[in-house]
């Protein structure tokens, strides 16, 4: 069974145009799926859908004439050169082949679909041979939403942060809680939303980690000392929502500042973790000052070690508000004054498992001090006080 996805529609008005279209994000976040209902929605005959994993799908790209690429791609079902539709899963360990789509691109007219789990290797390699020619859509674990609608409840969930505030209802928390303590708890996999036992799910986590561990991390980079890596993964999971020390991690680590930021630079291209930098009204200064961090998965993370319901709770919020926000910050002041997250330079959300009046006017003040025009407090439980919105209307 198909559950549609929010970038779903975006991708569909795609199809019918003539860029390269470029879907990344981390393993098992459900992009094979949805590659394969977009080509199974094409009505057109004249398509091929090729898996990179494939060795023999490999070989139809490892041409030293591109023009030999076609006839390779019609062994595999291409009728014609002339408004074709190629879609190819997991590229990123193909080092040629955007270089073969370009000369597709340029030279027929062929529309190329792909997906890739390495925003490094995509935007690297993709940037130099397919410069105005791709758009590129990240895809995440399921929004909260979304993970309602993997459970066969559908609730209409509103963009726009303001909006968001509208739905606040007194009767929400108790229709919606359960899913959201399992969605806190196991996250927002599909796979692992769609399994109903638990210990299923706990084996499926460990696979996703494994399967990121063993194929991502080992093919993808080249450091020497995976050990030392997987350890800084396990001591990153108590400082979800924290400030960074790289200093400290480099010490606990035995190993050099340096290689803490190839290591974290790592995590965050393959869609492991985010970082977010502290907010200043100064562009420059936006890369000053720790950067806090969250995990891609509040269910990974949970798995992986011991986080406290705030963190979790904290990361879902965040893995909400990043899909639809690109410039996220957080804010805080040696007073103690500070954000949790501040959203294009206009928006101030602090996160409280439960809230009172006091927070929402604290948090008014300090988003009025920076200038910004609106505040709101993410929470778990009901107030009914403008300025507050409900987790569950994420």
């Amino acid at each position: 069974m198909f559950y549609t996805r929010n970038i779903y529609p975006k991708l569909q008005d795609e199809l019918k145009t003539r860029e390269v279209v470029v879907i990344t994000g981390m393993r098992q976040v459900g992009k094979t799926t949805i590659l394969q209902h977009l080509f199974d929605t094409i009505e057109s005959q004249n398509k091929v859908f090729l898996d990179a994993g494939n060795p023999l799908h490999r070989k139809a790209f490892e041409e030293q004439n591109y023009d030999n690429v076609i006839y390779n791609l019609q062994k595999f079902g291409l009728i014609s050169r002339e408004n074709a539709y190629v879609f190819v899963d997991e590229i990123q360990n193909m080092t040629e082949i955007p270089k073969v789509i370009k000369y597709l691109y340029d030279h027929y007219k062929i529309k190329c679909i792909v997906t890739g789990s390495s925003s490094y290797y995509l935007k690297n390699l993709f940037s130099e041979s397919l410069a105005g020619r791709k758009v590129v859509y990240e895809m995440f674990p399921l929004t909260f939403s979304e993970f309602l609608m993997f459970q066969g409840v559908h609730k209409e969930s509103k963009v726009l942060i303001s909006e968001k505030e509208k739905e606040r209802n007194k009767i929400t928390p108790d229709m919606y809680s359960g899913y959201l303590d399992e969605y806190i708890e196991y996250g927002g996999f599909p796979g692992i939303v769609v399994e109903k036992d638990i210990s299923r799910k706990k084996i499926l986590l460990d696979n996703i980690f494994r399967a990121y561990f063993e194929i991502d991390v080992k093919n993808l980079s080249d450091f020497k000392e995976l050990s030392k890596l997987r350890d800084l993964i396990l001591l990153l999971v108590p400082r979800v929502g924290s400030k960074l020390d790289i200093t400290k991690l480099a010490s606990e680590l035995e190993v050099s500042r340096e290689t803490i930021y190839s290591y974290l630079s790592f995590l965050e291209q393959t869609y492991f973790i985010s970082m977010i930098p502290k907010f200043s009204k100064s562009f420059d200064r936006k890369s000053a000052g720790s950067k806090k961090l969250y995990y891609c998965d509040s269910g990974l993370a949970n798995h992986l070690g011991r986080l406290s319901e705030g963190q979790l709770f904290e990361n879902i919020v965040f893995q909400n508000l990043r899909q639809s926000n690109d410039d996220i910050c957080y804010f805080s002041k040696k007073s103690g004054a500070e954000i949790d997250f501040i959203i294009n330079s206009k928006c101030a959300v602090e996160v409280k498992l439960s809230v009172d009046t006091k927070d929402v006017v604290n948090t008014k003040r300090i988003a009025s001090e920076l200038g910004l025009k609106e505040s709101y407090i993410v929470s778990k439980k009901f107030l009914d006080t403008n300025g507050v919105i409900l987790a569950h209307d994420l």
